[in-house]
């Protein structure tokens, strides 16, 4: 998405409305993890869902964004601040987001969408039963790095160091997902060295790491953090020509070369769905987490020839989606 078309779906959210205007439709808070144009797709999927339940946006429910810009210590003040706004429900993205949400509130309806298991978290009762303010959608995340890592050795088969990049700050993740790969690498035969990032010079510091190594291509792991950064991380594998798998397929879109991940747009859908229903009426602790193990694998053919890559017919067979 072209900056000007976002300030504009922007420019629909309630946050530059007339008071008057906002009293007389029900208000969706939605947070955000990261930049703007990071969590553009969020607001346009969870539009969508709104829509599909009887609610459009900017005439019968108004959206009011806030976004942590990848500073996850932000959540608490800002799930206050959407508390004092007094919206109707509140619309998350990402574990620490949900985590912060239940913790500032217990009245008001919260709707998340999540790649951890909510019960196991505490954000939930069971899955079947939230029996709180919370509910939402659970979607695959740690369980697809290994596969990352396979799809990518497809691709640059002659590469036999491989980089994976995990994010510190949240060490259960990290750890998971490293022991993941470093399993999956051991059967393909490869040598993966694991880099760590938690800020913006880490990220370039991990590049510059994995040039000295020669690492022949690297798996960015399933983090919020990382989705925040979605610039900086596809710039830096087109500039210095890393072939590189995302964990979601934004990055694909803005020009990273694959990305296998499960479908975000359609769990933020649901979003909308949920919080429409909470809107009508029904309450968060009787409607069942949505389990969402849809995954798409997205290919981009432009980004591929620039870094002189043939993708394999077979890959390219099995590719939910091709930019070319």
């Amino acid at each position: 998405m072209r900056r000007r078309e976002f300030i504009a779906l922007l420019g629909s959210c309630v946050t530059g409305w007339p008071l008057a205007a906002r009293a007389q439709m029900p208000v969706v808070g939605l947070l955000g993890p990261g930049l703007q144009e990071s969590d553009a797709f969020r607001i346009t999927a969870l539009s969508q869902g709104l829509k599909q339940a009887g609610y459009v946006e900017g005439q019968t429910v108004a959206i009011e964004y806030r976004g942590a810009e990848g500073q996850f210590d932000r959540f608490p003040a800002l799930v206050a601040d959407l508390v004092r706004s007094q919206v109707s429900v509140i619309a998350t993205g990402s574990t620490p987001a949900a985590r912060a949400a239940g913790a500032g509130t217990t009245t008001v309806p919260v709707v998340f969408s999540i790649a951890s298991d909510p019960v196991q978290l505490g954000l939930v009762a069971s899955l079947n039963r939230p029996g709180g303010n919370l509910t939402g959608v659970t979607v695959l995340g740690v369980e697809l790095g290994s596969k990352r890592l396979e799809l990518l050795h497809e691709l640059v088969p002659r590469a036999t160091v491989m980089a994976l990049l995990v994010n510190p700050t949240n060490p259960s993740l990290a750890e998971t997902t490293s022991n993941d790969a470093q399993a999956a690498a051991r059967i393909l035969g490869l040598q993966l060295h694991v880099l760590h990032a938690s800020t913006e010079r880490d990220i370039d510091a991990a590049f510059a790491t994995l040039l000295q190594l020669r690492a022949g291509g690297l798996v960015v792991s399933s983090d919020t953090f990382f989705t925040s950064r979605l610039q900086q991380l596809v710039a830096l594998t087109l500039r210095h020509a890393v072939p590189a798998i995302f964990h979601v397929r934004q990055f694909a879109a803005a020009g990273g070369l694959m990305s296998y991940a499960a479908s975000f747009a359609e769990a933020w859908r649901q979003v909308g769905v949920y919080c429409s229903r909470i809107l009508k009426g029904e309450k968060p602790a009787d409607l069942p987490v949505v389990q969402s193990t849809r995954v798409q694998l997205v290919v981009n053919l432009k980004t591929a020839k620039a870094l002189g890559l043939t993708v394999p017919p077979t890959l390219l067979a099995r590719a939910d989606e091709v930019i070319e």
